[in-house]
């Protein structure tokens, strides 16, 4: 049996987690000592993997004492929140929605107690004696919001909800309440924990850029309950199809009316073999398409695994039979990222306005052979293609692109004039290059802002349309994943301030043409009001270097969904930030001290040297 302990108005349970997947353990009971309430919000957010259970009503409770109660209830690890559902009426038992969202808080709620009509319930006296009914409004300042499909929206703003209260045979319970859940995020980072589930990028007309056979899986990070089935509910996730947010620039290979097998052993592990038994498999299923669905399902797991997926197996649940296998090997050829580079070169400018490689990390910096290693042209900025044979220059004033291979001996082509901007700094950005071979690139100009694309990374210019450009901002960097439907675009305001934000990337046939756009802007960083430098970091996580409105300049790990990923120091002033979606790669900054790399520790690369970066 378990050992069962008390803490802060819920009862634990040892367990011991590996892999995502739950295994009993043993621990000793407690013999004596009282039961001590402890607000959810006072929780450590790194608890040990204990398993939480809620407390039930107390006898003789108030009001504030039910909400507060059942908010911390909410936090416990069960699965259907059977304990919160004791602070209900019967009537509201039956109809409340846990699912439904959970709503995060900066800090613990709030409470105000009230009468319905609106009046201030006094804690003693007759009123609050007397009463039959009563409210509690439940306040605090927004973080977040994770919908019913366990998608993360920042949030910013104050957050209030009344919960109506009756009496039932004489002791408080909740009669209204808003469905899902409410938390602070000591409490929600306690329960939850961010997963990538995987779709393909839909690059509509121009599907064959990327090659006949090129796949490229996008990341669609969720929020999961890491205690209750995480396994099971992102593999659930993942068969549901992509969120509302990525949904219009993917597609899934998993067809719509298949399910996970309702049965409790539908995913298992065995010596490194994940079965998962499906429902409403038709029978006439393609094997290829069977084995591009093992792909999603198998790096959707693995990241949850402690161990090595090395082969997925996909069966029918009805009767056992195998659907399809999929090997590590075969599915490593379909992996996240797989349009990026994999050389792990990173590249800067030095003090001669030179392209400079530096093979990998134990290597020295190395000239560039192509005409941007010359020197001929000043530089002020540079990008090196996905699959390393081209570079991208913009010129000391701003205001040209140069396109050139990365080695060989082709003299400097001319530069390709695109912004009209007298000043440097209100030019063009730096360019960034997708796993399709497409070049973009803003011109920041006051006078015509705009986001341009190089289909191909030659010919003339494309100018995008970005959708839902909040007024008074223009994009001020631009950093296409390689996945070429997720753009990060650092956007500045006519107030000075810069925040970063994420869209998608559209294409649709216009003709013989392929027409582009930029949708679905969202806010990466709500909370910082000055981001100075920001990179992808990985398939779902760019990190970035920023100053909230009452605070100092950070840098942070964000997922694309705007979640903390985590922190780390800063080597000084950054000026300049790269890092790779390979994460295994060191973070690259641009400091006054030189370009340094952080690689366990801050180590200097070059005192000589400036715009680091990686291939894109």
């Amino acid at each position: 049996m378990a050992g069962e302990r008390w803490r802060g108005g819920v009862k634990t349970v040892g367990v011991l987690l590996a892999g995502g997947l739950l295994v009993g353990g043993c621990a000793a009971m407690p013999s004596s000592g009282p039961v001590q309430r402890v607000d959810a919000a006072e929780r450590a957010e790194n608890e040990s993997p204990v398993r939480i259970f809620g407390v039930s009503p107390q006898e003789n409770a108030t009001q504030q004492e039910i909400v507060r109660g059942f908010l911390e209830a909410i936090t416990s690890d069960e699965a259907q929140f059977d304990t919160a559902r004791e602070y209900l009426t019967p009537q509201r038992q039956q109809v409340w929605d846990p699912f439904a969202s959970t709503t995060v808080l900066a800090s613990g709620p709030n409470f105000t107690s009230r009468l319905p009509e609106g009046d201030l319930l006094a804690a003693e006296g007759d009123a609050a004696e007397s009463a039959e009914t009563a409210v509690v409004d439940v306040g605090g300042t927004l973080l977040a919001t994770v919908d019913a499909a366990h998608g993360y929206t920042p949030q910013e703003g104050g957050y209030r909800e009344p919960f109506r209260l009756q009496r039932v045979e004489g002791e408080w319970r909740i009669a209204e309440l808003p469905d899902g859940l409410i938390m602070s995020e000591a409490d929600f980072q306690r329960n939850y924990h961010s997963v990538n589930t995987f779709y393909y990028a839909d690059w509509g007309p121009e599907t064959g850029k990327a090659g006949e056979t090129a796949k490229a899986l996008v990341a669609d990070p969720i929020y999961v309950r890491w205690r209750i089935d995480p396994v099971g509910e992102a593999v659930r996730e993942l068969l549901n199809g992509p969120g509302e947010w990525l949904a219009p620039v993917v597609r899934t290979e998993i067809p719509q009316d298949v399910g996970l097998a309702p049965e409790r052993n539908a995913i298992t592990m065995d010596s490194g073999t994940l079965t998962v038994a499906l429902t409403g498999v038709d029978p006439g299923l393609n094997r290829d398409r069977c084995e591009l669905m093992g792909a999603q399902v198998l790096h959707t797991v693995q990241e949850q695994s402690s161990s090595e997926v090395s082969e997925v197996r996909l069966t029918d649940g009805a009767d056992g039979s195998r659907l399809c296998s999929l090997s590590r090997a075969e599915a490593n050829g379909l992996a996240p990222g797989q349009l990026d580079a994999r050389t792990g070169s990173s590249y800067f400018l030095d003090g001669e306005d030179r392209l400079l490689t530096v093979p990998d990390v134990d290597a020295d910096p190395q000239i560039v052979t192509g005409a941007l290693g010359q020197g001929a042209v000043p530089l002020r900025e540079a990008a090196v293609s996905r699959n390393e044979d081209r570079a991208a220059g913009i010129t000391e004033d701003g205001r040209s692109l140069l396109v050139t291979e990365m080695w060989g001996t082709e003299p400097t082509p001319e530069p390709l004039t695109l912004s009209a901007s007298a000043d440097p700094e209100t030019g063009l950005s730096r360019p960034s290059w997708d796993g399709l071979g497409d070049l973009w690139v803003a011109d920041r100009d006051p006078a015509g802002p705009r986001l341009l694309r190089l289909s191909g990374g030659v010919g003339s210019p494309q100018e995008v349309t970005v959708e839902g450009l909040p007024a008074g901002q223009h994009i001020a960097s631009v950093r296409v994943a390689s996945d070429g439907v997720r753009v990060a675009m650092l956007l500045a305001g006519d107030d000075g301030s810069a925040t970063l934000w994420m869209g998608r990337i559209h294409r649709a046939a216009a003709g013989e043409a392929v027409e582009v756009s930029v949708q679905g802007l969202r806010a990466v960083t709500p909370v910082l009001e000055k981001v100075t430098a920001a990179s992808w970091a990985g398939v779902s996580k760019l990190v970035v270097v920023g100053r909230p409105a009452d605070g100092v300049e950070q840098l942070q790990y964000l997922a694309t969904d705007g979640s903390p990923a985590s922190s780390s120091t800063m080597p000084g002033l950054v000026t300049g930030l790269a890092a790779s979606e390979d994460d295994t790669l060191p973070l690259l900054a641009e400091t006054a001290d030189g370009i340094v790399r952080l690689q366990d520790q801050w180590r200097l690369v070059t005192e000589q040297g400036s715009a680091p970066f990686y291939p894109g």
